[in-house]
């Protein structure tokens, strides 16, 4: 299943700076072993916020918790998920 989904980050200002670089450093390599893993199918940054859209794909709802769970920054993170199902006008025959 795919899924959209937005992450805000939120870091209280008085977290210890060399605690949160390393959970920034963890978060990094996270986000690439599942981007390589192709469950995590796109990124992006968005402009003038501590925020990213992303695509994931995974087996369902439980999965997608599960895996948004094990990520480092997820206890500062709001999340918003919207599940997505490929549209009838579509010109593309698979789901890039």
């Amino acid at each position: 299943m795919l899924f959209h989904v937005t992450m805000d980050v939120r870091i209280p200002h008085d977290a210890d700076p060399a605690y949160i670089e390393r959970l920034k450093a963890e978060e990094k390599a996270r986000a690439q072993e599942l981007q390589q893993a192709g469950t995590w199918r796109h990124l992006w940054r968005v402009a003038g916020a501590y925020r990213n859209v992303s695509i994931f794909d995974v087996a369902d709802n439980a999965a997608l918790h599960d895996l948004l769970m094990s990520l480092p920054l997820f206890p500062f993170m709001e999340i918003s998920v919207t599940p997505l199902c490929r549209h009838p006008s579509s010109i593309h025959s698979d789901d890039r």
